[in-house]
Order: C-alpha cells, then sequence, then structure tokens
C-alpha cells in the first residue's frame, strides 16, 4: 500500500481520532454499539462469512440434514437478519451523521475564529497604515522646514 493510500485510509476512518468528536468513554452503550455492528457488518469479511455459512449450510443440509431443500428455517432466519440489519443500518446511519454534525461544528467554529483573527489582522494593518501615513507627514513636514 502506497503512503498516500495508508494516510487516506487513516483519515477516513480515523475521526475518533479527533479531539471534537466524541468517541471511546464519552460514547453511550447504543452509540458504541451502533459504530461497531457498522464497522462488523459493512465489511468485506462480513460477507465472506455470511457467503461460507450460506455455503456449508446448502451442502449439509442439501439432501438429508434438519433443514432439506427448499431451506425453509435458512429462509426464516436470513428474513429475521434482513429485518435487523435494516435497523441496525438505520441506527449506524443516524451515528455517522452525529460523528458528520460533531464535525461540521468544529469546523464551523475553527472558521469563525479564524475569521475573527482575519479581521483583527486587517484592522490592524489599517492601523499601521495610518500611522505610517502619519509619519511620513511629519518627515515631509520636518524636511521642508530643514
Amino acid at each position: 500500500m502506497t503512503k498516500l493510500a495508508a494516510n487516506t485510509s487513516r483519515k477516513a476512518h480515523g475521526w475518533h481520532l479527533h479531539p471534537h468528536v466524541r468517541s471511546g468513554e464519552n460514547l453511550s452503550i447504543g452509540e458504541r454499539a451502533a459504530d461497531f455492528m457498522r464497522n462488523k457488518m459493512g465489511s468485506w469479511p462480513f460477507v465472506f462469512g455470511a457467503l461460507i455459512f450460506l455455503s456449508l449450510w446448502m451442502i449439509y443440509n442439501g439432501r438429508h440434514g434438519f433443514d432439506p431443500f427448499p431451506f425453509i428455517l435458512l429462509n426464516l432466519i436470513l428474513s429475521c437478519l434482513a429485518a435487523m440489519q435494516g435497523a441496525i443500518l438505520l441506527i449506524a446511519a443516524k451515528r455517522q451523521d452525529q460523528i458528520a454534525s460533531e464535525l461540521a461544528k468544529h469546523t464551523f467554529d475553527i472558521d469563525q475564529e479564524t475569521l475573527d483573527v482575519a479581521n483583527e489582522i486587517a484592522t490592524l494593518a489599517r492601523r499601521i497604515d495610518e500611522l505610517t501615513a502619519v509619519i511620513n507627514d511629519h518627515i515631509q513636514k520636518n524636511l521642508k522646514l530643514d
């Protein structure tokens, strides 16, 4: 993996390291569970694990197991899983929105501070310009007297 890809990956998943996003003990049990489920269910290992489970179920129960073809018990299990996954994905999306909101608020606060500093610098620059003009006028008057 290139350095750029590693840094991009780290940045994409490093929100929990951000000082203005709640994480760890600052989260409720539900928020931690949502993060855990999102990270596990939205991954390739979960997809491959599900495929292996389904394949093993069908191979074992193909003709002589406790759930022969057409796999009614497996269909019931998958239907329940799909129903739960819908709710889990909504909870995970809500948590992701909360994270994005915390990051956006922090960015807005920093932008406001930056704007205040820029305005202060502009005010100081105008004051320096005014003082420079006064000094220049004073020097010009003194030169004319000599």
